[in-house]
């Protein structure tokens, strides 16, 4: 088993919260870690009918059938439940008590912020980072995956089962939709026509790293507005889709105020934009995007990890300036520019430039990361190899 740097952030929790949750996709490894960290608790899964049946008719026996808390799989199968829980652990007084997971986040987050607010210690947990793939110590099979180049990954993606199971990307993305993506959507919204919605969601992956523009989706795929906005929810609920959100704040021009799309996956999203292999995706127009979107899910899953909700935005104004990630900390705002090319150009340090002179002391450090392997500092600006992003950095 590959080590997941969220589990000592779980450990802290555990210690200062009643219960703990952990939500994110579907295979990201959150059973296997919940189970792997609280070995001496039962494990129970909602995905189970007769096991969900006995929660929802009978909530309260239960409960009482876990004297010494659990696990609960997919507890957002039952949302109920949450209401008797929150009886349970103030009665009890106990912390760690109960585990739950869950793979549609705003079902379960709400439900917390409904039920159990203070009571529970929360973390996203994503596919496996580029660091827990190949840096931590101790890893069995770890040098196997050092070597593993650019193309291959983002080809790849980073879901545990490729990885753990050693399957064909193509093979297991595609069970994957089918299994687990097109379920959660019959499970969440009525749709009729699931080949219109496996469209639309080929149609995300074709604008991964674009302004989200709904209605150019809607008239795309043939459905409405408001049905676009719905699957968007729906992806964005389960972990596939991330919208990253434009800085509100305003040095003199107006301001861009569209979200962006990006895929959490990139194998994912290069299956859905049909992919062969890591050549072809080497000289595909969109590797410029993906890995944008790589780099975006690294520094996503660096603070996840550690139970921080995300702090990044891009820029954007009406006169075209742009920078890719806004890192905020405080007043401060990081610039990070983003490019795959392995060959360092002039071109990629200019909006950098301009930015710090637009934003000027509420500027913090600015960084370059590229597709190359030398990271280095040029005329004050940090340039960072992509294999060097997964060092810490929280602040």
């Amino acid at each position: 088993m590959i080590k997941r740097d969220a589990e000592q952030t779980i450990r802290e929790l555990a210690k200062g919260f009643p219960v703990v949750a952990l939500t994110g996709p579907r295979q990201s490894g959150k059973t296997t870690l919940a189970r792997s960290v609280f070995p001496q608790k039962t494990y129970i899964t909602l995905e189970a009918p007769d096991t969900l049946e006995i929660a929802e008719k009978d909530p309260r026996g239960f409960l009482a059938g876990f004297p010494d808390g659990a696990i609960i799989d997919e507890i957002q199968r039952n949302p109920a439940l949450f209401s008797y829980l929150q009886s349970v652990v103030d009665l009890d007084g106990r912390t760690g008590l109960y585990v739950l997971t869950g793979s549609q986040q705003f079902g379960l987050l709400s439900r917390i912020s409904q039920s159990l607010a203070g009571r529970v210690g929360l973390v996203q947990l994503l596919p496996f980072s580029y660091r827990e793939l190949v840096h931590n110590e101790g890893n069995k099979g770890a040098s196997s995956f050092g070597n593993i180049n650019l193309d291959e990954l983002l080809y790849k993606g980073l879901y545990p089962p490729i990885y753990d199971r050693n399957i064909l990307p193509e093979i297991w993305f595609s069970n994957y939709v089918l299994t687990y993506i097109e379920r959660d959507v019959r499970q969440i919204l009525n749709v009729k026509d699931l080949s219109v919605f496996q469209r639309f969601v080929r149609m995300c992956a074709a604008r991964n790293g674009q302004m989200l523009n709904l209605s150019s989706l809607a008239n795309d795929c043939g459905i409405t507005h408001n049905t676009a906005q719905a699957w968007i929810s729906v992806l964005e609920a389960s972990y596939i889709i991330h919208l990253l959100r434009p800085h509100y704040r305003n040095f003199g021009k107006r301001l861009v105020k569209t979200p962006k799309l990006y895929f959490y996956d990139t194998g994912l999203a290069a299956w859905l934009l049909n992919i062969q292999d890591a050549k072809h995706l080497g000289v595909h127009p969109l590797k410029g995007s993906l890995f944008e979107g790589f780099i975006l899910g690294e520094m996503l899953k660096n603070r996840f990890n550690h139970g921080l909700a995300s702090n990044l935005f891009y820029w954007r104004n009406n006169l075209g300036d742009e920078i890719d990630l806004l890192e905020e900390k405080g007043e401060v705002l990081f610039p990070i520019e983003i490019k795959a090319g392995q060959t360092l150009n002039s071109d990629f340090f200019k909006g950098l430039k301009k930015w710090q002179k637009i934003a000027g002391e509420f500027s913090g450090n600015a960084r370059l990361i590229y597709g190359g392997e030398q990271s280095s500092l040029h005329q004050g600006i940090t340039v960072s190899s992509w294999k060097d992003i997964t060092l810490p950095s929280i602040g």
